[in-house]
């Protein structure tokens, strides 16, 4: 696929490359550079697998200390930098250039405190999310933002897209669930932003930080918020004959004032795709399925459920199935998250992430369906219904150059249509080098020179993870 545009190398940082490596194998052990052909190429791609370029080495700190070196080294030689978490992103935001660094945080792997009177914990940014809940669940506690990656994903790349997941229409994203962070900047120089109070003073950069796509620096050390778990939790099954019957329901059920601890939307493709995965008991005589999962005391779900239940009815609902066991509960979430990879079996497919104004569902889902049957090609639906953040999975042969082109076709116009019903181009996936192209279906000249502003007094020289978000034609801004 060739469809986005990558900027040509520098010719004169490739020619260097031997001394490059040279002065980067000065500041870091020898098992935290990668230089070889095989051992680069795992980092020459994210989740976004269509697209990859072999990045200039890549580097692996243990330390803040040495990010800030390794930045610091970058920066005085003009070569480009990539921040790279686990490499989960399906945005193409962490697809290195060849004249670039890849800046990778795994090896910066500890729980460095957890401090459960003041709800908080702090890691290195290459914890994975759900390292966090699984650290502090024996205490009641739990982490709340879960990415379907969360087994997977890094604190930091969490922070670089402000990740969301099933449980965000309770508990927010991200960025609702950070306090502070350490942050270099290119030059190498590290920042507190944040700390443990819940509203640190002066300007919010921690608002500014959480979704800049690893743009303003690198994300070395969190400080985050846990919260205790709730006494009880129950999913709940809804099949639908129409995906517009389900959407219906949620705006519903949204607008009723019920705010339910997750959300999540199926349809029919969707639902075969992840039962013969999971075996999670999902009705297959359905052509939409809604996940609602409520929490509390016994009596609040109950009645929690009571109210939902009466409106999915007013809206035509087939079956309604409760979990009666933490091992339903478990298979039923299992589905959701496998969906993903449980597609990736079938066929090979781009990952949409658009969000909308939730009572615009029902007109959304018929027209996607039209979008991509259009073109010839097939979709699952699978995403968080609650929030509007949708997640079409178009269905392509990768090997075929016209599916491919069509596919992102195809994805181009749904993004297009969430901004035209007053939606953004991106929920939790980020912009990358995948919507880069589409920021100006969405922001202006004048929004998207403002925002490069931003971004310039961090980084003047545009060497942090450069040719993500912003169209090529806008560098100079």
């Amino acid at each position: 696929m060739t469809a986005i545009a990558f900027p040509a190398p520098d010719a004169g940082i490739l020619g260097r490359r031997d001394l490059i490596l040279a002065g980067l194998a000065r500041l870091v052990a020898p098992e935290c550079l990668i230089t070889s052909d095989d051992e680069r190429r795992a980092f020459e791609t994210d989740a976004f697998t269509a697209y990859r370029r072999m990045p200039l080495a890549v580097v692996l700190p243990r330390t803040t200390a040495e990010v800030a070196a390794v930045l610091a080294y970058c920066h005085a030689e003009g070569v480009p930098v990539v921040p790279r978490g686990a490499g989960t992103s399906l945005c193409g935001g962490a697809i290195p250039q060849e004249d670039a660094v890849v800046i990778g945080v795994s090896k910066m792997n500890r729980i460095l405190e957890i401090d459960y009177a003041n709800r908080l914990v702090r890691v290195e940014a290459g914890v994975t999310n759900l390292a966090v809940t699984n650290a502090v669940s024996a205490e009641g506690f739990f982490y709340a933002p879960d990415p379907s990656s969360q087994l997977a994903c890094t604190i930091a790349g969490n922070i670089a897209m402000n990740s969301g997941g099933a449980h965000c229409l309770k508990y927010g994203v991200t960025t609702n669930n950070i306090l502070g962070v350490t942050l270099v900047t290119i030059d190498g120089s590290v920042i507190e932003i944040g700390g443990p109070a819940l509203d640190a003073p002066g300007y919010d950069l921690l608002g500014l930080v959480c979704g800049s796509e690893g743009q303003l620096g690198i994300i070395t050390e969190a400080t985050i918020r846990i919260l205790r778990a709730a006494e009880g939790a129950r999913p709940v099954l809804f099949g639908f004959e129409t995906s517009e019957q389900a959407g219906a329901a949620v705006a519903a059920i949204i607008a009723a004032g019920i705010v339910p601890v997750a959300m999540e939307f199926m349809d029919k493709p969707a639902i075969e795709i992840c039962e013969a995965f999971a075996k999670a008991g999902y009705p297959l005589d359905v052509e939409a399925l809604l996940i609602i999962e409520v929490e509390g005391s016994e009596s609040e779900m109950e009645a929690t459920l009571a109210r939902i239940v009466t409106i999915a009815r007013a809206h035509g609902v087939k079956v309604v199935k409760e979990s009666k066991s933490a091992m339903e509960t478990a298979a039923i979430w299992k589905g959701r998250k496998s969906a993903f990879g449980a597609t990736g079996r079938i066929a090979d497919y781009i990952c949409m992430d658009g969000t909308i104004p939730t009572g615009q569902l029902p007109l959304v889902l018929r027209r996607i369906d039209e979008i991509v049957k259009a073109k010839g090609l097939r979709v699952a639906n699978v995403f968080h219904a609650g929030d509007g953040n949708l997640h079409p999975l178009i269905l392509y042969n990768i090997n075929d150059p016209d599916e491919a082109r069509k596919a992102e076709e195809a994805g181009n116009e749904i993004l297009t249509l969430c901004v035209e019903v007053g939606g953004c181009l991106t929920g939790e996936h980020g912009v990358g080098i995948e919507k880069r192209d589409l920021m100006r279906r969405q922001f202006t000249d004048i929004d998207l020179a403002q925002q490069q502003r931003i971004r310039a007094a961090f980084d003047p020289g545009w060497l942090m993870n450069p040719a993500k978000v912003f169209p090529l034609d806008r560098r100079a801004a």
